[in-house]
């Protein structure tokens, strides 16, 4: 397909989705390189070869996947034109979204109750990394929920319906790349400690 092909409308649509892909592929190149640096890192004396996710982090995986599933369940209500039922969906998504970082916080927690702070004599690089992957994460996932918030304002204005839905699509694609985003992480992290 010609990308100069098109009304104005969808020339400005296929570029705003463009520049997200790139958003995103600057994004997986970041944490590429954390993981990265995680990996070679395992050759430090002080590295812990057996550390242990915290549970909340579990948790986390499973609310963020819900999430998910939410978002995509109010994009189908929105095209079969159920605004109410979108509503529901759409609320519950970034419920789960909030509820996902608050989690995370308690991972950390239970991080500090086995010992290990961010830095200082109680920091370990190994756990420090975890923190570090997944702060930045959340960094990611709170400007999720910020686009959530803008699509969550535009439906209460009725600006979205089966035809017009760009910044609906785009802030939720956004919304699902943190979610795998966090599912690849968790699964690297789950089990990097079986590989070394």
């Amino acid at each position: 397909m010609d990308l100069t092909q098109g009304t104005q409308q969808e020339k400005q649509a296929r570029s705003k989705k463009m520049m997200l892909w790139f958003g995103i592929g600057s994004l997986i190149m970041s944490f590429a390189g954390l993981t990265s640096a995680f990996i070679v890192s395992r050759k430090r004396e002080d590295w812990l070869n057996d550390f242990e996710l915290p549970s909340a982090f579990y948790i986390s995986l499973i609310v963020i996947l819900l999430s998910s599933i939410a978002l995509i369940l109010a994009k189908r209500a929105l095209k079969i034109k159920n605004r109410q039922q979108a509503t529901v969906w759409l609320l519950l998504g970034f419920g789960l979204g909030l509820f996902f970082v608050v989690n995370q916080f308690t991972g950390f927690g239970q991080i500090i109750e086995q010992g290990y702070n961010f830095t200082g004599p109680t920091s370990n690089v190994t756990m420090s990394f975890i923190y570090l992957i997944a702060m930045v994460h959340i960094g990611h996932v709170i400007a999720g929920l910020i686009c959530l918030l803008v699509v969550i304002y535009n439906h209460f204005k009725q600006k979205y319906n089966a035809n017009n839905m760009l910044g609906f699509e785009l802030a939720v694609n956004f919304w699902h790349f943190v979610d795998l985003l966090w599912l690849g992480l968790f699964l690297f992290l789950y089990f990097f400690r079986y590989i070394i």
